[in-house]
Order: C-alpha cells, then sequence, then structure tokens
C-alpha cells in the first residue's frame, strides 16, 4: 500500500468518525433520527408530527418537548400525558388518551398470568418499533417494590403501553394513539429524559364516581386499600404541586416519599 493511499485512508476514516461524533453528540438528532430508521416510527412521524406541533403552539408549549410524565387510571381508562421545559417547571397537562381495553381488576399485579395491569411507579425502559402491537412502550416491570412483594419466581413481565387496541394485561390504545405517544418520547428521551415516569392508578382518587367506586372496593378488601392509599399519596403530591416527588421502596417493599 503506497503512502499516498494510507493518507487518504486515515483522512476518510477521521472524517467518517468525525461525522459519527457530530450524530451522536446531539442526543436529539441521533435518537430521533436512529428511530426514523424503523419504518413504522418514520411512518408515525411523518403522520403525527406535525399534527402534534401545532397542538403543542395551540396549547403555548414548546416544541420538541424536553419533558414529560405519564399517568394512567385503570378504572376511568385514560392516560395522559404531562408536559414541562425544565426541571424547575411544573408541569401542564397536554393531552388525555382513551385507554381502549382493559385486563384484570383493581390492584397490583403479583404473578405471571394473572392478566393483571401493574399499578405503582414505573418509566419507559424500551421502545420498540418491531411490536406485534404495531409500536410499543416497555415499562420496567417488576420494578423494586414489585420484586419484594410479587411471586419471586414469576413475578411476569413485558409489560407494555402499545397499539392495537388488545390487551392480556398492558396499557392498550389505538395505532394513531400509540403512534403520537411514541413520537412524543422520542423527543424526550433524545433531549436528555432517559427515565420518562409512568404512573399506574386504580383512578383518580378526587373524581367522585371513581372514588365512590373505590370506597367500595376497599370495604371488601382492606390489604387493598392499604396498597392504594400508599398510591394516593404520590397522586395527591401532583394534583396540588404539578410536581413529582422522589419516590424510593422500603426494606419491606412499601413505596416511600421525600
Amino acid at each position: 500500500m503506497s503512502s499516498a493511499t494510507s493518507f487518504v485512508r486515515k483522512i476518510s476514516f477521521f472524517l467518517c468518525f468525525q461525522g459519527l461524533f457530530v450524530l451522536f453528540a446531539s442526543g436529539q438528532t441521533s435518537f430521533v433520527e436512529y428511530q426514523k430508521t424503523f419504518v413504522r416510527v418514520a411512518k408515525a412521524f411523518a403522520n403525527r408530527e406535525d399534527t402534534l406541533q401545532r397542538q403543542f403552539a395551540a396549547k403555548k408549549l414548546s416544541w420538541p418537548l424536553k419533558y414529560m410524565y405519564i399517568r394512567s387510571f385503570k378504572y376511568n381508562s385514560e392516560l395522559q400525558v404531562w408536559v414541562r421545559n425544565s426541571l424547575t417547571d411544573s408541569f401542564r397537562l397536554f393531552k388525555s388518551y382513551k385507554v381502549c381495553a382493559l385486563a384484570g381488576t383493581m390492584g397490583p399485579k403479583r404473578m405471571e398470568g394473572d392478566y393483571q395491569v401493574p399499578e405503582g411507579f414505573y418509566y419507559i425502559n424500551e421502545f420498540n418499533a418491531n411490536s406485534m402491537y404495531h409500536l410499543s412502550l416497555g415499562l420496567n416491570y417488576p420494578n423494586p417494590a414489585d420484586k419484594l412483594l410479587s411471586d419471586s419466581i414469576r413475578p411476569g413481565g413485558e409489560i407494555y403501553i402499545h397499539g392495537s387496541c388488545v390487551t392480556v394485561g398492558c396499557i392498550p390504545m389505538t395505532d394513531p394513539q400509540i403512534e403520537e405517544l411514541y413520537v412524543l418520547s422520542s423527543y424526550a428521551r433524545a433531549n436528555g429524559q432517559d427515565f420518562i415516569p409512568v404512573h399506574i392508578f386504580p383512578a383518580k382518587y378526587r373524581d367522585p364516581k371513581s372514588a365512590e367506586y373505590l370506597e367500595k372496593l376497599f370495604d371488601a378488601d382492606p390489604a387493598l386499600k392499604s396498597f392504594e392509599t400508599n398510591l394516593k399519596r404520590v397522586y395527591d403530591f401532583f394534583e396540588d404541586n404539578r410536581r413529582l416527588p422522589v419516590i424510593a421502596t422500603s426494606p419491606d417493599g412499601q413505596y416511600i416519599f421525600y
């Protein structure tokens, strides 16, 4: 190999490496563009991004979003998306989606095959662009509390927010809805939010109809009341402050907040 050829190859390698460095130095560019390499995700961005951007503008929210928080209510069949521009801002409600199916009943998930939608405090840990259910966002079930309180051998897993509007224990949405949520989550992840919180509650505690339903449920199951009352503390904190508390797990598997 001639010295000239070797020099050219070294320059080419350097330029290629420099290009990759620039790409990955920008989290937004790298993660969003990587997601767009998947056909379904690319179509989701093409079909939904412009509408989302206009909806953000209508609510005087900055696009693309920086931080998001998702909470879901089983009894109300609702999933909400809250957003903010900085860690010091209060969250603002962007949109509520209808959860189109529900498996199981109120209460936490405790073992594989119980068809229960988990309840508690999770975050998105997977972007599945090739899901059997169109697109899906994985949740970190079992979380530390679940690992202490659920079946030690078969606690279950593979809990997702996904499309196709069917479920055996996940949170199902229509395909257009999951496309929007996938785009929103991709931008939040690209802007540095590695842990997008997803809180799953049995119901809206301050909604009169929901509260009445829960009281009847608790009368028949005092242990469930203790668990749900613990979740309500986070719900109440957010309702009053539009911020999230720091959530940890005690040695006996209970959620603690500060």
